[in-house]
């Protein structure tokens, strides 16, 4: 699996271009700004972008999903919670109010356990809500994209509409723990003292993980 990390927009997201090397076939998480520079960047990997998915629905994270769709005609995936809530006409307007694109509607709204295929490759979506209620990890081999749900010792806030501390400390010890120690977290934001993480260290040195003893 091809794995790009770019951190774009006035937000600083972490954007990752996944690639298939059999097919040449992309995939985009969280497109959130600077679309030439990522479309740019995917096309310099040799790779298709054919979907777009999001770890959730907040605009930040959402941003670039129209120009990125009317470049591409890649569709859009989104849990259905998150797609419900932001495309509203409440969460279109938060998306203007903080200076952002609202995305479309998702072409496909996605559950805990579906997969999305890159090429002959495929991500399995696990439902961690906390953050946002349709909020997502994308799990593949050993590596876990989590979105705002869990940064490299932190983790997404919870005083936004449909957040909730209670509910995200419940994904992240049900839907992430769990997972091997080596598996590899590839955050949504550059929020500590490296970019990426493992199961591992987040278990010894997320203070979310261990003041609050989810292991």
């Amino acid at each position: 699996m091809i794995i790009k990390q770019l951190k774009v927009g006035f937000m600083e997201v972490f954007c990752y271009i996944l690639g298939c090397e059999q097919t040449s076939k992309g995939l985009l998480i969280d497109p959130a700004g600077d679309e030439e520079r990522i479309l740019e960047t995917a096309q310099s990997l040799g790779l298709t972008i054919e979907s777009i998915v999001n770890t959730h629905g907040h605009p930040d994270h959402s941003c670039g999903n129209r120009k990125v769709k009317e470049q591409t005609g890649a569709k859009i995936f989104m849990h259905a919670d998150d797609d419900r809530l932001f495309n509203a006409t409440e969460g279109e307007s938060m998306a203007i109010q903080m200076g952002f694109s609202p995305s479309p509607p998702a072409d496909v709204l996605v559950q805990d356990g579906d997969t999305i295929p890159v090429g002959q490759r495929e991500l399995t979506v696990l439902h961690t809500p906390g953050h946002s209620p349709g909020g997502i990890c994308l799990y593949t081999g050993n590596n876990l994209f989590t979105g705002d749900t869990l940064f490299v010792g932190a983790v997404g806030r919870t005083d936004l509409p449909g957040g909730s501390l209670e509910i995200l400390l419940k994904s992240i010890k049900e839907r992430i723990l769990p997972l091997p120690d080596d598996t590899i977290v590839w955050p949504g934001h550059d929020y500590g003292g490296s970019p990426t993480s493992t199961i591992a260290e987040e278990k010894k040195h997320n203070i979310y993980i261990t003041d609050f003893q989810l292991v």
